[in-house]
């Protein structure tokens, strides 16, 4: 099985969804679900069918969670040697060279993506094209508007 990376930051948010799940709204979803039992018949009982779908939702995300964290692998980029190229889970500031404008992305895996965030994910253009280079490198990314130029102006293990 391929293993998926992911960010320190990343798993300890899914580990906490997971917590949050399985401590808080299953146990509601149950006691809503008696409550709803209570009431009479299930066929017409709309607060039950409602109760039982969440409890679906529910227990769906967290299989999804645990499916996701079994077949990660957590890398802690500061915990990583700074080898002065771009890899997984360091921070660059690049330099459009067209516009002179800087942007700032971490590179962290598919789940973890969040362009308002400066978060983008290992398989986007940007990523794949600045991934093993170094500060002052030019890359050429190719995006769906064209060719973009951008220089690496630094590299952050953050």
């Amino acid at each position: 099985m391929r293993k998926v990376p992911m960010t320190m930051g990343g798993a300890e948010r899914l580990r906490a969804e997971l917590n949050e799940l399985k401590s808080v709204k299953r146990p509601a979803i149950i006691k809503a679900i008696a409550e709803a039992r209570e009431h009479g018949d299930l066929k017409e009982n709309a607060e039950y069918h409602a109760a039982r779908e969440q409890q679906g939702f529910c227990e769906g995300r967290i299989q999804e969670i645990e499916g996701k964290l079994a077949d990660s692998e957590i890398i802690d980029i500061a915990s990583i040697p700074a080898s002065g190229k771009v890899i997984f889970g360091v921070t660059a500031t690049l330099l459009n060279l067209d516009t002179d404008k800087t942007i700032r992305y971490q590179i962290v895996g598919e789940d973890e993506a969040d362009v308002k965030a400066g978060k983008i994910s290992v398989g986007s253009p940007i990523a794949r094209a600045i991934m093993g280079k170094e500060e002052g490198d030019e890359v050429v990314v190719k995006a769906p508007s064209g060719d973009i130029e951008y220089e690496i102006s630094k590299i952050e293990h953050i």
